[in-house]
């Protein structure tokens, strides 16, 4: 009788390790997959924002009119 109480408790024990780790890989799993559903909704919904680009407006050079010698130079 003490024998088939042991294989009794032994096989109640694994069922119960067996069913809460069944539990915790489930739970986990759901969360994953929540979170994963989270970040691709956020990501999908996130409008890009346009990379600012430094734009300057550069002056207008001037024009520079100088005499060498032999000649009159125009730089534009």
């Amino acid at each position: 009788m003490q024998n088939i109480r042991s294989i009794f408790l032994m096989l109640a024990g694994i069922t119960v390790f067996v069913a809460l780790a069944a539990l915790t890989f489930s739970v986990t799993l759901a969360l994953g997959g929540i979170l994963t559903v989270l970040m691709v909704g956020r990501a999908l919904s996130m409008k890009m924002k346009p990379a600012p680009v430094r734009a300057k407006a550069e002056a207008k050079r001037e024009m520079r009119i100088w005499n060498d010698g032999r000649g009159t130079i125009i730089d534009l």
